[in-house]
């Protein structure tokens, strides 16, 4: 039985960052929100308590019943969770005279408690919350403090439960790491098993048993979730495994045959679908970017399931979800607004009748990476940037024509080229070019031009939640654009992208 700590999310940006900390450990870990915790087993060792965008204080405030599992098993509040420990068992919560966000100096004020073993008694913390704990019931032991937070952090007597009102899953808290491996690994128990192989291993297995000899059809993308998702599937079912791969016309340049080539070393049993005409036609004189990702989702969708159907005794229908996309569906608010549609072969017709199984949803997307190349599947696929499922046509701003797309390819293929020649690739999470629907004067020999304009976009992310923009060399964007103007008839402009996320998107549309 694979030994696991429970996170109960009450709705906090960090919760999925906690859960990597846990994983980052070999150490398995599942997000529930709050008022769907899971039935406790023998592989519970322990449970944490996210940090809320609510205060305890508010009348639809998240209030959990935690009688199944505090006293019982190791428990930790943080921040949110800290607060209602305090406030629902006989403490007080107030306003903070003012709001506690950033860093602070925490002093350990009892080096012998476990979960403070090996930090230093001053260190610093990140804060982030609008209320502070003003006391505490009796029998909680005040083990930590800031100058401005007295009730820093907690111990229940008689209990191996404990709460902390800073973030030690973030960066920022310089002995956060070690807290939260006191806590998982000392006073839980873990035994740090969870690795790449043991995963592979009992995956593998666990597919075996699901589908035995039936039929599986899957969509590559030519990405590392997708691809990974085939090999594990294959190392089940092996030749009973259908890998289709549709090229809709807005794969970059030359991605189609680069993708098929790659595929065939692995043993993969993959069709490769030339769709061009139905994608760039249907797109015809459609600018709105919903308009434009929904009609490539439902000609996927279509197209995927043409082939599918030639395939008899098909039963299973094989996903690369990973474990972001699985929080995000059951969270604690519902699923977030929609910010833009994703396409996904999910939304095959009925009368199919294909089960799902998405052996990747348990995993993030680094987590992905350590699986596949447990699975020895080749470093330049598993460090591909991640590609959107729309392909081109989210990066030509406006309508989408093939002489537009030829552009984008080009501009694209030397930016990424150049990516890699000047040992960048590697250091940059995601990179594309946008093709923007402006047109500005420009000079070429000794005649003005009036052309395209493009957009080079790069950031650093872990897993798209997040993204900064990357400070690329000067020098590489002066040649980059130089050889773009150059060699790509049709742009005479170059500008690069220093948006984050938030407030703006990695994609323009």
């Amino acid at each position: 039985m694979q030994e696991k700590i429970i996170i109960l999310d009450f709705g906090s940006q960090y919760t999925q960052l906690i859960a990597r900390r846990v994983r980052e450990m070999n150490v398995y870990c599942e997000v529930y929100p709050f008022d769907k915790a899971p039935v406790l087993d023998d592989s519970v060792r322990g449970v944490i308590l996210s940090g809320s965008p609510f205060s305890v204080r508010d009348l639809g405030a998240p209030r959990p019943d935690l009688s199944a599992f505090k006293g019982r098993l190791p428990l930790l509040g943080v921040c949110y969770g800290a607060q209602y420990l305090a406030q629902a068992y006989g403490g007080e919560v107030q306003p903070a005279p003012s709001r506690e966000y950033g860093r602070a100096m925490l002093t350990v004020g009892d080096a012998s408690d476990p979960l403070l073993a090996g930090i230093p008694v001053t260190t610093q913390v990140w804060m982030s919350h609008g209320d502070t704990i003003t006391s505490v019931p009796s029998s909680y032991r005040l083990i930590a403090g800031t100058a401005d937070v007295p009730v820093a952090a907690f111990r229940v007597e008689g209990e191996r439960t404990w709460g902390i009102q800073f973030h030690p899953e973030v960066y920022h808290s310089t002995d956060g790491g070690q807290l939260l491996r006191n806590f998982v690994v000392g006073i839980c128990g873990c035994s740090q098993s969870w690795t790449p192989e043991s995963f592979v291993e009992s995956t593998v297995q666990e597919l075996r048993g699901r589908i035995g000899d039936e039929r599986v059809v899957l969509g590559l993308s030519g990405g590392v979730d997708s691809t990974v998702a085939a090999m594990l599937l294959h190392r089940a079912v092996g030749r009973n495994l259908y890998c289709i791969f549709v090229d809709s016309g807005l794969l970059r340049k030359d991605e189609f045959r680069s993708v098929l080539e790659s595929y065939e070393g692995m043993g993969l049993n993959v069709k490769g679908v030339k769709a061009h005409d139905r994608f760039l036609g249907d797109l015809r004189g459609v600018t709105d970017p919903e308009r434009k990702r929904k009609i490539i989702g439902r000609d996927f969708v279509e197209v995927f399931n043409e082939e599918a159907v030639r395939i008899e005794g098909v039963r299973w229908l094989g996903q690369g979800t990973i474990y972001p996309d699985v929080i995000e569906s059951c969270s604690v608010n519902g699923p977030s607004a929609t910010i833009k549609s994703h396409h996904n072969v999910g939304g095959l017709p009925e009368h199919m009748n294909l089960k799902i199984v998405e052996p990747l949803r348990l995993l993030f997307k680094d987590e992905v990476r350590r699986v596949g190349r447990s699975l020895g599947i080749d470093p330049l696929i598993l460090g591909r940037h991640p590609f959107p499922g729309p392909g081109l046509a989210i990066r030509i701003l406006g309508e989408v024509t093939p002489e537009k797309v030829a552009v984008l390819q080009e501009v694209d293929k030397i930016y990424i080229d150049a990516l890699r020649r000047w040992d960048l690739y590697d250091k940059v999470w995601q990179a594309g070019a946008v093709l923007l629907p402006v047109q500005s004067v420009g000079v070429m020999g000794d005649e003005r031009t009036y052309e395209s304009c493009v957009a080079l976009r790069a950031v650093t992310s872990t897993d798209g939640m997040t993204a900064d923009w990357v400070h690329l060399p000067y020098d590489f964007l002066a040649a980059v654009s130089n050889e773009i103007i150059n060699r790509v008839r049709g742009v005479n402009r170059v500008v690069y992208d220093i948006s984050s996320k938030p407030p703006a998107t990695i994609e323009w549309e």
